[in-house]
Order: C-alpha cells, then structure tokens, then sequence
C-alpha cells in the first residue's frame, strides 16, 4: 500500500500547520524496510519527513515508540529520527510523523561507531527513573503487545514480562503443544538459575528490537537507530537480536565489549535465552516455520542450565 489514507494526510497537514511548517505535501514516495506497518517518504517545500501508520492497530499505537526515540536521543549517543507528531483516532489510522534522515554508506569506522555508542546507551540513564528493569508504559515487538511493568529482578521480567507471555499466546493458536510445550514449561522453570539475581544485569536501556533492519548508516556514515521498543533491561538482549539474523559486522560486538563486558554465559546459553523471545514473537507473528529455532534455542537453555 503506497498510497496515503486521506485522512491521515489531512491529521500530517495539520500536525505541519502546528509547528509553523506550512506546507503541501508534493510527493509521497514508497520506503523499502518494515512489514508491520505502511511507510511512506514525503516531500515537501520545507523539507522531508517519514511518516509510518496502520489501520488494523489500537489509535495508540506508535506513543510508545515516541517514547523510546525521545530517551535514546536524550542519552546523546547513537542518532535516531525525531518524532514531529503523533496521532490517529475517530476514523483516523495510527501515525507517526518523524524526521526523514538520508541513508548514505557507512563510513570505515562505522562498526566500531555503532558498537561503542550502542555500549555508551545501554550505560545511559536517560529516560525515566527505573530501579529495576521495565518501562512506565507497555509497548510493542512488532505488532504483538509488550508488557512492560517494571520488575526489580531481572530473571522475573524476562521470564514473565517476555517469554511467558509469547509462549501463552503461541499454546492459545495451537503452535506449541506436546514436547514442545513440555519443553518451554521446563525452560521457564530455568530461567531464576539462567539469571542469578546476584548478577549485575543492568538496568540498562535497550533499543529492544535491533535487528539488522532497524539500523542503517546517515548521509555522512555515521549510525541510526530507528523503530526501538524501548525499555530497561540487559544490555546483551540487544547484542542477542543483533546476531538472531545477522545484518552486522563482527567489528560491533568487539567495538561493544571494549566498553562493556559481555558475560562468558552469554555465549554458553543467555544468547540462546534471550534469542528465544524473539523467535517465539516471529513464532507468533509469522507462524510455525520459526518453531524448530525457538525449540533449538530452549533446548540449549535447558542442557546447560537444568
């Protein structure tokens, strides 16, 4: 769909009147990337802005994401877009208005940039005052709800804020059952061993959904971060969707750990455990081709864990 609903151009007309940016809007070109939403480049006499909506989500949709934008650029560390406006409601779709910024290529130092500056967010503490892990408000992993109530412990919030949540709802459409669902039960009885709460697990703030898609070079080489799911946790859940399906260069993880230390348990099994919330949300979104990784993932959870 490359066409803008009507009454999504007239709630962008408005949102633009609003901040002094009178101005029609003269092309709307099609943007290659998500399969969630509707994305669209728009050109207009006072310059270009992405604008991203959907019809079949609640009004509400993209707030938190405007959230999660505005504390990763308050941490002043990796460029992200900047939300313009945000609306959607009585006959209007969800939308979300930001800053177009121009893709170029990566500069030479562009791996050890994202890696260094993604290691200086997690350090971050801008955004809200959280003890623990968790976000003020819920939020969304592509189009599936995120609950985020915080938690003091983070073996707590991992296991019942993320994977019990993913592995509910695939047992509720008949994509987990038998061994299986046997399997995922015996997992989540082994994440308190997985995540001591003796460890120091952050918390810091994460993107939360950083898969090769969602991170690209700017017009002068240097990285952006968009579409976060933002919220506190482990920093190492980033560096986990980051290597679930590939898209970046081994120079990020070694730039990342020259800064913070990533655990010896994360290659022994917390990738694994930490992958798994990702494979068991695109179990749910996109069906069962993603079951054989989401039980491979589990499985090394369990042997190395109990």
């Amino acid at each position: 769909m490359s066409r803008l609903p009507d009454p999504v151009r007239t709630a962008l007309h408005e949102a633009l009147s609003e901040h002094g940016l009178e101005a029609e809007i003269v092309r709307a070109r099609p943007v290659s990337g998500g399969c969630i939403n509707h994305g669209l480049r728009l050109e207009t006499a006072a310059g270009d802005w992405f604008v991203k909506w959907n019809a079949e989500v609640p009004t509400d949709f993209f707030r938190s994401e405007v959230g999660g934008l505005r504390a990763l650029a308050d941490s002043d560390t990796l460029r992200v877009p900047e939300p313009l406006a945000v609306g959607g409601g009585e006959g209007v779709p969800a939308w979300l208005l930001l800053e177009w910024v121009e893709p170029g290529r990566p500069a030479s130092d562009h791996d050890e940039r994202l890696g260094r500056g993604l290691a200086r967010l997690h350090a971050s503490r801008a955004g809200p005052s959280l003890e623990g892990a968790g976000w003020p408000r819920p939020g969304w992993i592509g189009s599936l709800p995120q609950d985020n109530t915080p938690a003091r412990d983070w073996a707590t919030f991992w296991r019942d804020r993320r994977l019990e949540p993913q592995c509910r709802l695939a047992r509720d459409a008949g994509l987990l059952a038998g061994n299986d669902a046997h399997l995922l039960d015996r997992l989540l009885g082994s994440v308190d061993a997985a995540l001591p709460a003796a460890e120091d697990h952050g918390p810091h703030l994460l993107h939360g959904d950083l898969w090769g898609g969602n991170a690209y070079a700017d017009a002068e080489g240097r990285p952006v971060l968009v579409d976060p799911a933002t919220y506190r946790g482990h920093g190492e859940v980033d560096l986990a969707m980051m290597e679930l399906f590939g898209g970046f260069g081994s120079g990020v993880r070694d730039a990342y750990a020259d800064l913070q230390p990533v655990s010896e348990a994360y290659a022994a099994y917390r990738r694994d455990l930490y992958q798994l919330y990702y494979l068991l949300v695109h179990l749910n979104l996109f069906g069962s081709s993603y079951l054989a990784g989401s039980r491979s993932a589990a499985r090394r959870v369990v042997a190395a864990v109990g």
